[in-house]
């Protein structure tokens, strides 16, 4: 009955892992959920109220499918003004979530068989998005050696006469890498020297830990602009993941395209979500964002200062944006738990969860099966306690094989 397509479609492994943890929790298990793709801030008052008001004033009904005009107009001039990307707001569309923004792109962009160069550690979603899409995903490989990062050379050597798009995803989503400017440049030359279009996931932009170390890929000048495609969203800048508003920037035939598409599936984003995204953006709570921003980077140091005492754990790269942290724990295989060896980051996951009550994300699904995603969107004294847990279960798994050894 189902598709191939859908057939082969494995659940959001993120999502499951934390639904998982949720549901413990909710069953009265003293979980620590370190799985989250979402600040644990509140959203701030500016948007609440927005939302609020278009309720009470009843702006209520359908908007125009790419968003109500003066959304779109904001999110350009913040664009332009903040990160010096220039865009008019016919250049925007309005989504549910930066995710659909990403999906309208694939499907605008690609035909069946187009290739997209996606680098690996990426984003669970990446390569379902292009295959749903009709697209086929060509994996580049990046490791410690360089940063995660991709390299020129690597994109060149993989670029064939059916690629049509390189995604970048900076700051990453799970290693917390960020480009910057000299390396987009870079990889923008190969990448319009080959005509491909450039699909730029920027949405963790506004958390970047290093002063004057994000760059927009669309910053880069007017001709990597025309090529490329930006998606953003407000669910990581302002806490308002459930509020599902995304948009993507770019020429204005992809935008118009992307336009008909929505048209087709879900219309626009939600006009209540549309307009509290509106108010926060037009009276932008600066000094609370700094705060917000202060304070993720204070759990990020303490966090990249835990784990570098763990055994078994290794942080091959600091993380300097987004809030993940991407450990690699091949150091724990062999150690057995309750009569089972450890021999992937899937088992590791698994016992920490069980034994320490810790949930943490394997890296299989993204591409890095021998590492664990770990966020730091929890207050000090949570992920402190979750090191402790960490610490106490390797301990014990330690001395556990060592009194095994010795029988």
């Amino acid at each position: 009955m189902l598709s191939r397509r859908a057939a082969q479609l494995p659940p959001s492994s993120t999502a499951a892992l934390d639904a998982h943890a949720k549901q413990l929790a909710a069953e009265g298990v003293d979980v620590i959920n370190l799985t989250s793709g979402e600040l644990a801030f509140p959203t701030p008052r500016e948007a609440s109220d927005g939302g609020i008001t278009a309720i009470t004033d009843g702006r209520t009904r359908y908007t125009a499918v790419a968003g109500i005009p003066p959304l779109r107009q904001a999110v350009a001039e913040r664009l332009t003004r903040a990160w010096r990307a220039p865009y008019a707001g016919e250049e925007i569309i309005i989504t549910n979530g930066a995710k659909q923004a990403l999906a309208n792109a694939f499907v605008a962009l690609l035909d069946p068989g187009d290739e997209v160069i996606i680098q690996a550690p990426y984003w669970v979603s990446f390569p379902h998005m292009v295959t749903l899409a009709g697209g086929t995903p060509v994996i580049l490989p990046t490791g410690p050696g360089t940063g995660f990062k991709m390299t020129p050379r690597a994109v060149a050597e993989r670029i064939t006469p059916r690629t049509k798009v390189l995604l970048v995803n900076s700051p990453s989503n799970p290693t917390g890498v960020v480009y910057d400017r000299r390396e987009l440049a870079a990889l923008a030359e190969v990448a319009l020297g080959a005509g491909l279009t450039i699909v730029s996931d920027e949405v963790y932009g506004d958390l970047v830990y290093q002063e004057g170390l994000f760059a927009a890929t669309a910053s880069l000048g007017p001709e990597v602009r025309a090529a490329t495609v930006t998606v953003g969203g407000l669910s990581k800048t302002f806490a308002m993941t459930g509020w599902r508003v995304g948009y993507a920037a770019g020429p204005k035939p992809v935008i118009s395209a992307m336009a008909a598409l929505q048209g087709h599936t879900t219309s626009a984003a939600s006009t209540i979500s549309q307009h509290a995204a509106l108010a926060v953006l037009l009276d932008e709570p600066a000094a609370e964002l700094d705060a917000r921003r202060a304070e993720l980077d204070g759990r990020r140091r303490a966090l990249c200062a835990g784990l570098a005492g763990l055994p078994g754990l290794r942080l091959d790269v600091e993380p300097l944006g987004a809030f993940f942290a991407f450990a690699e724990v091949s150091g724990t295989y062999g150690l057995a738990w309750q009569g089972e060896t450890i021999r992937s980051a899937a088992d590791f996951a698994r016992h920490l969860l069980s034994a320490a009550r810790v949930a943490v994300v394997p890296g299989a699904d993204f591409g890095a099966p021998d590492h664990v995603r770990i966020s730091y969107v929890d207050s000090p004294q949570v992920i402190g306690e979750a090191l402790a847990r960490i610490r106490a279960f390797l301990t014990e798994a330690a001395r556990a094989n060592v009194g095994a050894a010795r029988h």
